[in-house]
């Protein structure tokens, strides 16, 4: 049997990049996914509350939700060149879209008694800073919501995490190529490398037991010394 044969899920950000490369994998194992992109503008809080309640309605249950969408981003916009707007609309479509609808989600998964699964794509930008404020203060937003959902809907079998990806071209990041030498295995990494790890975390056959855990793919991007001067 497929690792999520019989789920049904819906995935944020699904039109390209992780987003389009975690939907792919999620229907490969078998779920049936709701692909949501920019036609649901969810710099607004009524828009996230309606793709929430759309989704239950088109699918008729929803036991997965994974949250990859992010406005796209310049990775040299530091705190003196990123704008108001940009570090709201940063935050709006990361971190408060990712509350509302796993609010709403949870509850539903509640009271129709799903063991569901909820997973927001994080970054390294979460545990360090890497010259985007807005950014980094929206994924760093996340990690913590995921540790809150985790402690409080553990109790009605709900698991929630987060994957935290490193330097993946497509989507919103665009990579200069020499940032592929800051990275141990010296390549860039894929949607469907996110995806794998995502999927694993989702089903019960290897995720059962993992819950409020930020399981990062990066290539060991994040092991690099700064200082030092690739070789």
């Amino acid at each position: 049997m497929k690792l999520l044969q019989g789920d049904t899920a819906l995935v944020t950000g699904a039109g390209n990049g992780i987003g389009k490369g975690m939907a792919d994998a999620l229907e490969a194992e078998g779920a049936k996914v709701m692909r949501a992109d920019v036609e649901f503008d969810l710099t607004k809080k009524e828009n996230a509350e309606r793709l929430a309640g759309e989704a239950i309605t088109r699918l008729g249950k929803v036991s997965i939700f994974v949250h990859c969408a992010s406005p796209r981003r310049q990775e040299s916009q530091t705190v003196l060149g990123a704008t108001f707007e940009q570090w709201r609309e940063m935050l709006a479509v990361n971190l408060d879209a990712a509350f509302c609808i796993s609010q709403i989600l949870s509850r539903h998964m509640i009271d129709r008694q799903i063991r569901g699964r909820i997973l927001l794509v994080t970054s390294l930008h979460a545990e360090s800073p890497r010259n985007l404020p807005h950014y980094s203060a929206a994924k760093a937003g996340e990690t913590m919501l995921v540790k809150e959902m985790a402690k409080a809907l553990g109790p009605h079998g709900i698991r929630v995490n987060a994957v935290a990806p490193g330097a993946i071209p497509g989507g919103g990041f665009n990579a200069p190529p020499a940032m592929v030498e800051k990275i141990p295995l010296r390549r860039f990494g894929t949607p469907a490398d996110v995806a794998a790890i995502g999927v694993a975390i989702l089903s019960e056959r290897f995720g059962a037991y993992v819950t409020g855990a930020s399981v990062v793919v990066d290539g060991g991007m994040g092991l690099h010394n700064w200082i030092d001067q690739p070789k």
